[in-house]
């Protein structure tokens, strides 16, 4: 989420309309223009892998008809759009809002049937002109009868009191860490008995490694989530490549993976092109029938060896910061903070407090009934 270096509540100053998606394909161009240069404005990508790859998919051939205006809003997965906000007939502003969660937890639970996760992204060029405000907005009114989380990638100030003004209060934060691959020879992995590791096949292990990564991360609101058409297009990106893709198995069945990956150009950053690649310790995940024994650590090891042998000099990766004993193996290892992406939520009663579309009544039946039950404990 990039806004305003001011953030302000009013409506738009000058003329502006948001229009909702499909992205036709010469406007998912315009997005991804708009990202790069929020990018080198900001000095962070404002949109996540998974939006951008979105945004570069998912757009059909335009046949002459201009995007809906205003957002009609579907039900259940179709609820997954996205909203431009044009001004002057350039796309000043996008938002990015998937289908709601499925969980159960009380806070997801007063937000309505789940709550949904966006991202959106202002020009340089148009800030301090509401629009951050406006696509705020627009998205509570795409949500309904749903919470909404907002990605803010790198913790920029704007962000934050874009959020604060927007009735959204900070939930998580992401750290991303590095370390540098040029020092000693990192140490081989030592894997528990009985487990081999081998790379993957493309085409023969996309069913087992969905399965294990559905377990291993249940409660990851994210990675868990993932689909054959998610791997899938990772498998079809330029960077995809199996020989860093480990797979730990034992008697035949996959335990747990580490993916890796290697980005050619500047990650979240605004340096020139020519920056050397860096690695990353894209997936690490251990099914959880196999976890306690130093799996976890064996395959973070097995594809640092591996990066380090391309010749990298740096490598990084994300975690949770409330992960605590994640960050202090990484950090054993030689990982330190980057920078940090935080998570912003805002609850529905909030939602129509602010002028979003009211929850019906079978909403409310829900929202009734999780306040009564509050099964589970709040996020930290």
């Amino acid at each position: 989420m990039t806004g305003p270096t001011a953030p302000r509540s009013e409506e738009p100053r000058s003329p502006g309309q948001i229009s909702a998606g499909p992205l036709f394909s010469g406007q998912s161009a315009q997005v991804l223009e708009l990202a790069e240069a929020a990018r080198r404005f900001d000095g962070v990508a404002p949109l996540s892998e998974h939006v951008l790859l979105h945004v570069r998919h998912a757009a059909p051939p335009r046949r002459g008809r201009p995007p809906r205006t205003p957002p009609e809003v579907p039900t259940g997965a179709e609820r997954s759009r996205d909203l431009l906000l044009l001004a002057d007939d350039t796309v000043a502003g996008y938002a990015h809002l998937d289908a709601p969660d499925q969980a159960d937890d009380a806070d997801v639970a007063d937000a309505g049937a789940g709550v949904m996760s966006g991202e959106l992204v202002v020009h340089p060029a148009h800030r301090r002109r509401g629009y951050g405000t406006a696509l705020i907005k627009a998205l509570g009114t795409a949500a309904a009868d749903h919470g909404i989380r907002l990605w803010a990638h790198g913790d920029l100030a704007a962000a934050a009191a874009l959020a604060r003004t927007s009735g959204f209060t900070r939930v998580r934060a992401l750290w991303q860490m590095r370390m540098s691959l040029t020092g000693p020879a990192i140490a081989s992995p030592v894997f528990p008995a009985g487990v081999t590791l081998r790379t993957f096949r493309p085409g023969q292990d996309e069913q087992a490694w969905l399965r294990v990564n559905r377990r291993a991360f249940a409660h990851h609101p994210e990675q868990g989530a993932w689909t054959m058409t998610d791997l899938e297009l990772r498998e079809a990106e330029p960077w995809f490549d199996p020989a860093g893709f480990f797979l730990a198995e034992r008697d035949g069945e996959l335990v747990g993976f580490h993916w890796t990956k290697v980005h050619r150009l500047p990650v979240g950053t605004n340096q020139l092109p020519n920056v050397p690649p860096i690695g990353e310790v894209y997936v690490v995940g251990v099914d959880p029938a196999a976890q306690g024994g130093g799996l976890g650590r064996a395959l973070t090891l097995a594809g640092l060896v591996y990066l380090q042998g391309r010749g990298l000099d740096q490598v990084m990766l994300y975690v949770d910061e409330s992960n605590t004993p994640a960050v202090k193996m990484y950090s054993a290892l030689g990982f330190s903070l980057w920078h940090t992406d935080v998570m912003y939520q805002r609850a529905l009663a909030v939602l129509r407090k602010r002028g979003g579309t009211p929850a019906g009544p079978r909403a409310r039946r829900r929202v009734q009934s999780a306040r009564a039950a509050r099964r589970l404990p709040r996020p930290r």
